[in-house]
Formats: structure tokens, sequence, C-alpha cells
């Protein structure tokens, strides 16, 4: 049943790859029109614009998405937000998932990909994780960004979670950010990323739903830098039960 479904898994892919350029060509010309208006008013025209598109292209594939908060959200408050990483997928659905002026931290070599890559660079805060000088020049941005009221987005995992396990181990530096700034924590869950498009191929997409949860908030008041592994585990944590509690397909890879 498994070799009789792979052929249809690579036309559907086909197709969801050629709408994807598709409807990225339609944006394209508004993201180099907001790119004249500078950092912070072009980054905020560049994530609006990358919004839209995942509006237009979810459905175009077949993928239905639904949010749900298990607490009111504040749409006019910053916070740092952090979401589990598994799939490719990830980033269209991070446009889907934020609704909000944001700026998600991002690979730095997506930025050389073809006309997704001028958008790319002006939506989000590239990182080279190989450099020490371009992590920090990373964080001040993000800082930045966050003193003017806007909301940063991490992948705490840094990297695929290739595992059988809800997440991978956390890097410090979104909880840094976030005690430094007294910016509050809010995690987000990634449910089927992995079901829509596994990290082993692009090829392997699948239509079908694609749901996020926002959970609680975690403040921050009080702590400092010592607190900084409390403040990540506490996260950590938090977020492994629920995806637990979701049923993480990953877990049953």
């Amino acid at each position: 049943m498994k070799k009789l479904w792979m052929p249809f898994k690579f036309i559907y892919s086909i197709y969801a790859l050629i709408t994807f350029v598709a409807v990225m060509l339609l944006v394209l010309p508004f993201a180099v029109i907001g790119s004249f208006f500078g950092r912070i008013r072009g980054g905020n025209i560049a994530i609006w614009l990358c919004m839209r598109w995942a509006d237009i292209w979810f459905p175009v594939i077949f993928i239905f998405h639904r949010t749900k908060f298990e607490q009111p959200h504040d749409f006019k408050k910053s916070f740092i937000f952090v979401s589990n990483h598994i799939s490719y997928l990830d980033a269209a659905i991070l446009c889907k998932a934020y609704r909000q002026p944001l700026r998600p931290l991002g690979k730095s070599e997506m930025a050389k990909v073809p006309l997704f890559g001028f958008i790319y660079r002006n939506a989000i805060v590239t990182v080279d994780r190989s450099s020490a000088a371009e992590r920090a020049k990373s964080v001040r941005i993000l800082k930045s960004v966050i003193s003017k009221g806007i909301s940063v987005m991490v992948f705490p995992e840094g990297t695929f979670n290739m595992t059988t396990e809800p997440l991978k181990e956390f890097y410090d530096g979104a909880f840094r950010i976030a005690i430094e700034t007294g910016t509050p924590v809010k995690p987000v869950i990634f449910l089927d990323g992995y079901r829509r498009m596994n990290y082993h191929s692009v090829f392997s997409m699948t239509p079908g739903r694609s749901r996020i949860v926002y959970l609680e908030e975690i403040p921050v008041e009080g702590l400092t830098l010592a607190d900084t592994k409390m403040l990540k585990e506490k996260t950590f944590q938090l977020m492994k039960e629920k995806l637990i509690e979701h049923g993480a397909a990953w877990r049953k890879a």
C-alpha cells in the first residue's frame, strides 16, 4: 500500500512546488516595492505579504490550517515565540501561525534561493550559526526589532528534530534574549508539519490538516541571565508535554 501511495505523493509534491513558485511570483512585485520602505516598515510589509501568500497557497494545495489558543492571546503584545522544528514546511506554516508584526530567525543559506530568497531576506533575521560574529550580529538585530514592539520567532532546536522524541535539545539564545529584553516567551507547537512533509524529502508532501496550538505565556519578570537554563527547561517541558498530549506523529516514525 505504501508503494502505491508514493507516485501520488511525488505528483502532488511537484504540483505543490509549482504552485509555491506561482503564488510567490504574484507577491514578489509588492515585496520589491516594500523593500524601499526600510528595514522596519519594509520588513513588516514583507511578513504581511508572506501571510497573504500562505493564505492563497495552503487552500490551493489542499492543506487546511487551524489555530487553537489554550489561553487568550494578545496580538498587540510583543513576544519571543518559540516553536518545534520538524519539517521543511515549517517556514510556510509559520506564515499561517503568526498574525502580528514579527521577525522569524532563519538560516542565512535560505536567502540564496531564487525568488523566495529576496522575500526571505526582507521578512526575517538571518543567522549563520557557523560564525560567532554573525550570531552576535543577529542577536543585536533581534533586540532592536523587539525594542520597536515587533515580536520575534525562533526555532530553539536550531534544526530539524530527526529523533522520535517530541523535541531535541534547545539552544539558549531565545531565552537569553527574552530575559535581557523583558519579553515574555510564548510557545506555539506545530502538530502536522511532519505529516504534510517530513524532513527526508521535499517530495514527501501530502494534503490534509495543519494544526498549531498557542500555549500559555511564560513571563520573565524578575529573571536574570542566571535563570536562562531554568526558563529554557520550563519551556521545553511545557512544549514536550503538549506535543505528547496531541500525538506528535514523528514519535512513531
